[in-house]
């Protein structure tokens, strides 16, 4: 049976946590993620088994490791340096494609008692600093558990329906849709505190595991209250401070000057860019 898990009673629910950990619990924990996304065009334009080349590809290039830091009610969540951090980039037929995940070392703070975040962000050459109110998700408890690790975890879902707009090669105008964005979270109260990876929170426990729109998070390895090295909580200072809104709107702007440059090409010889989350 499904428990829905009320904003109202998760407030409540953190404040006992944060109560119970006067003493301040800490910890850091890894994250990788993988990529499963379906790469479709024209078969008079690419042969299918280029398509599937550049999906394989991409698919290794796009696995990344996170860490999240965290304590009774602030979290930063930063990408793990690597050497292989740049954007995911493929061809075949005399097409290149170009994803760009985001920058390493852009970070995302949030604060639970105060219900905020702030993140850093680029679009279209330019840094920004959004700052604006959490999302809360209304998150439903299936009952379901499993190991990850050392931990028992319980899973939760939640369902959202988003306004989104979307353009490809040869579109004259931004297409706007209705994305249904499903999310499965598996937490743990053995941890308990309400963070969890990128712009996820609010479950009675840590989220160690994330399947979202085609996209895995698992956490590998957690360090709690670590001495030799113990965690500082990061705040965003980058870029021109706007609110969610703000950077939506560029971000729209930055789709239509895409959407101008490539309207009415054929694809072919072209480097195309598609940026993904944050």
């Amino acid at each position: 049976m499904k428990l829905k898990f009320l904003f109202g009673t998760l407030l409540m629910m953190t404040a006992a946590v944060t109560t119970s950990l006067a003493q301040g619990l800490t910890g850091r924990a890894y994250y990788k993620s993988t990529s499963s996304f379906k790469f479709e065009m024209d078969s008079s334009q690419m042969a299918p088994e280029q398509m599937a080349e550049i999906q394989a590809q991409l698919k290794k290039q796009m696995e990344r490791e996170y860490v999240l830091s965290f304590n009774p009610i602030e979290s930063n969540w930063k990408q793990v340096e690597s050497l292989g951090g740049g954007p995911a980039t493929a061809s075949s037929g005399g097409m290149q494609i170009v994803i760009n995940q985001g920058s390493q070392d852009r970070v995302l703070y949030k604060n639970i008692a105060e219900q905020t975040y702030e993140q850093e962000q680029e679009m279209m050459g330019k840094e920004f600093l959004v700052k604006d109110g959490l999302e809360p998700a209304e998150w439903e408890l299936t009952g379901e558990t499993k190991k990850i690790g050392d931990y028992t975890a319980q899973k939760a879902t939640y369902t959202r329906i988003v306004d989104s707009q979307r353009f490809s090669t040869g579109m004259t105008e931004m297409e706007n849709v209705k994305d249904t964005i499903q999310v499965t979270a598996w937490f743990t109260p053995e941890i308990p505190v309400p963070h969890g990876p990128e712009n996820l929170f609010g479950l009675p426990g840590l989220i160690l595991e994330v399947q979202n729109s085609g996209r895995t998070l698992i956490c590998q390895k957690i360090e709690l209250n670590p001495s030799a090295e113990p965690v500082a909580i990061v705040r965003p200072k980058r870029g021109k401070e706007v609110t969610r809104e703000e950077f939506r709107a560029v971000q729209e702007e930055g789709m239509k000057q895409m959407m101008n440059r490539y309207q009415g090409k054929s694809g072919d010889g072209n480097q195309f860019t598609i940026r993904i989350g944050n």
